[in-house]
């Protein structure tokens, strides 16, 4: 499946808090789409507060399993 949205790079910042947090591969096991999408949205933040709040979300889900920008995401219920 080609991406419909442009590819987004991951911040050193993020691949590192995922690594320190041991969430990398709950991060990798998401599709694509979700990953891409994770990284767009915390990229478009304006403000650093934003953008901190937004990282911090990703990382719950992330960690709880079955969330996915704040919707049920079954498949990766833990």
């Amino acid at each position: 499946m080609t991406m419909r949205r442009p590819v987004q790079q991951m911040p050193d910042d993020i691949s590192a808090v995922l690594t320190e947090r041991r969430l990398r591969d709950a991060y990798d096991d998401r599709p694509a789409y979700q990953r891409n999408d994770y990284l767009a949205w915390v990229g478009g933040a304006k403000r650093p507060e934003t953008r901190e709040k937004r990282i911090t979300q990703m990382l719950n889900e992330l960690q709880k399993g079955g969330i996915y920008m704040g919707m049920r995401h079954r498949p990766s219920d833990r």
